[in-house]
């Protein structure tokens, strides 16, 4: 097993630069070959156990040509999600010579899961091939020690250079633009796409994607949910009607009116009298609801993320880093600053912001509030003077003392040590914990990658399972399942959930235990814009059927049928399409060759006729449909399927019907 505590968890900015970097900007972009006394064969990427976002795994012989970046990655880690917007730019730009690589190499146990990863990087939108590095070898490979650590590959297949932690796109854009340049007056530019095949085809759009956070408010009877990947804040009652929506869907920084403002993946919130505080992530803002007036206002940051290390600033004038979670107190916004691993605090009257707690150092370190080391704070809640919070790197339970002004850790030890244990003080082990909320003075707990719920009691250090059996799932009830859930609120005696993988609200009731899927009434689940029209997706799948013997000059009925997963249905809103290609001797009307039916009753009747010859041949049926949970609520996922038929025609005796079946699993 390795050894992760060798490995380094680096702080924003940290770089390694090789030597041939250098040289390449000291003396005005020098020729690569010139600027490297030895050059490195890049190792092969073998070893992953599963490739996503492509249609085969790659190996170096498919890039040559290319410029490759490697990104060596693990799903929880800031400082990986703030390169993000990054690759983006350089992919983008180069969109026909350069290849990103994502090297999934895993911190948590969960994270090691392929279904995960793929979860990540819908959550992510990543477009780029991911290799699920579970068992480190191409980590090892490549000698990373960190998360991020990027490693830029010549299109020979050479090691140009590596570096690590964020904040590199400049530099990164000018290496790869040299080394395009070079190369493409050498004719060694590969410009052919790589056979890509994107996760994000396979899942249709619901009424919510992956909401992050959810606030009850019990006085006034509304629910404030962060429907993240949506881009907007949904205000429904406590029932699940909507009242309003803020946000456009679109990615975008616009104040104004609920109709037309933008956030990019909203989390926590923060309500008070009528204004609801709200941590537009990755826009780095703090923006403000006016729930009377349905207006957004940016109150600080400036759009862009701030330095690491940064002393805070005043309103809309200077930089935040990815704030993640928002507690109003005494006038006061406190902020779990995730990327920048401290709480900090906001003046409300005058808008001056700075940080609170935490040197900005990561760790868990305990102690007065400038010396203390957080880890990736993530979700606040309040309970007397003290500020409990969520310190999901450290998978830890940890307070800020309001009168003591130091920071105390209730459960939770380090970096690398993470379970799912119950029982009291050092023998508790949460993982990756993301939402914490007070009621009564216990402590609730989203433990993210445990798929649980679990409640703290802080007098005594006792910490155990409250709902969820720990399996990732979407099952209702007494042994209720939840994916990632990322918030959590109480109010009327219901623990409301942010259950983040599931795009779903799921309400756990504090006197039965019973778990049930909050109906969201009055929003609609859209028709996603990854349906095709006629034809089949990249990902279809191919089945092989046995050999059908027909007579000639016969009628024959293909029934179609699809079985959906128990408590699943067709959605309504999207066409199921299929297509029919008839082989040598197949007559079949060109109306029933392609079809898009609106609501397929099954099975689906498709009419042809076999010729006057006898001979051998193939059918082929190809269908694509778009499916939901019968109460609309949670996933909808995109599926397809290619069936190949070979048909005996002959003078004698045959069937004369055939039927294709296909019992959908779900993802």
């Amino acid at each position: 097993m390795k050894n992760l505590r060798s490995f380094l968890w680096l702080s924003p900015r940290m770089t390694i630069f090789t030597v041939l970097m250098l040289f390449l900007f000291s003396f005005g972009g020098m020729p690569l070959a010139s600027a490297q006394k030895k050059r490195i064969p890049a190792p092969e990427l073998t070893g992953g156990t599963a490739w996503l976002n492509v249609s085969k795994p790659l190996t170096l012989a498919d890039l040559k040509g290319k410029v490759v970046l490697l990104d060596f990655w693990t799903y929880c880690c800031i400082n990986c999600m703030h390169i993000i917007p990054d690759l983006k730019k350089l992919e983008s730009k180069y969109p026909k010579e350069l290849v990103i690589i994502g090297v999934h190499s895993a911190k948590f146990e969960n994270e090691r899961d392929a279904e995960n990863i793929r979860q990540a990087i819908l959550r992510y939108e990543i477009e780029h091939p991911v290799v699920n590095d579970s068992n480190f070898t191409i980590w090892d490979a490549y000698g990373a020690r960190a998360w991020p650590t990027l490693v830029l590959i010549d299109p020979e297949g050479y090691v140009v250079g590596t570096d690590r932690g964020e904040g590199h796109y400049e530099i990164l854009d000018k290496l790869i633009g040299q080394l395009i340049s070079d190369y493409r007056s050498k004719n060694f530019i590969n410009e052919t796409p790589i056979p890509l095949s994107l996760e994000r085809h396979k899942r249709g759009e619901g009424i919510l994607s992956f909401p992050g956070k959810v606030l009850a408010d019990e006085a006034s009877n509304r629910l404030f949910i962060a429907d993240s990947n949506h881009n907007r804040i949904v205000i429904a009652d406590l029932e699940g009607t909507v009242l309003d929506i803020a946000g456009n869907g679109e990615i975008s920084k616009s104040d104004g009116t609920f109709a037309n403002a933008g956030f990019h993946h909203p989390q926590g919130m923060a309500l008070y009298d009528n204004y609801l505080y709200a941590a537009d992530t990755e826009n780095h803002l703090l923006r403000k609801l006016d729930l009377k007036a349905k207006t957004v206002t940016t109150i600080a940051g400036t759009g862009k993320q701030a330095d690491f290390m940064d002393t805070g600033g005043m309103g809309a004038f200077s930089p935040l880093n990815s704030p993640w979670d928002l507690l109003f107190l005494d006038g006061q916004l406190y902020m779990a600053m995730a990327g920048a691993h401290q709480i900090w605090v906001m003046d409300l009257e005058t808008t001056v912001f700075q940080p609170f707690a935490g040197s900005g150092k990561e760790g868990r370190i305990d102690g007065p509030l400038e010396k203390a080391a957080l880890a990736q704070p993530s979700g606040i809640t309040v309970s007397g003077r003290r500020l409990y919070f969520a310190d999901s790197e450290v998978s830890s339970v940890r307070y800020v003392d309001l009168e003591k002004k130091e920071v105390k850790t209730v459960i939770g030890k380090d970096l690398f040590v993470f379970g799912d244990v119950d029982g009291q003080g050092d023998e508790v082990r949460l993982q990756h914990p993301l939402g914490v909320f007070n009621h009564n003075g216990l402590i609730y707990i989203a433990d993210t990658y445990n798929h649980k719920i679990k409640v703290l009691n802080p007098l005594d250090g006792t910490c155990r399972t409250y709902s969820g059996n720990g399996k990732a799932g979407h099952v209702d009830g007494k042994d209720p399942q939840f994916y990632e859930p990322g918030g959590l609120s109480i109010a009327n005696n219901k623990i409301y959930v942010a259950d983040t993988n599931n795009h779903a609200i799921r309400v756990v009731d504090m006197r039965t235990k019973k778990a049930s899927t909050l109906q969201i009434k009055g929003l609609k689940t859209e028709v996603s814009k990854n349906v095709p029209q006629i034809g089949m997706p990249p990902f279809v799948k191919s089945l092989d059927l046995p050999l059908k013997t027909f007579k000639t000059d016969a009628d024959i009925q293909l029934w179609l049928n699809i079985n959906l997963p128990r408590g699943y249905h067709m959605n309504p809103n999207v066409p199921l399409v299929y297509t029919v290609e008839p082989g040598k001797g197949i007559q079949i009307e060109q109306g029933n060759r392609e079809a898009r039916l609106e609501k397929p009753s099954f099975p689906v009747k498709i009419p042809f006729k076999t010729g006057s010859d006898a001979l051998s041949t193939d059918l082929k049926v190809s269908v694509s449909f778009y499916y939901c949970r019968e109460d609309n609520q949670g996933a909808c996922f995109i599926d397809a399927i290619t069936w190949r038929l070979p048909i005996k025609i002959g003078t004698d005796a045959g069937d004369t019907a055939v039927a294709v079946n296909y019992d959908v699993k779900l993802p």
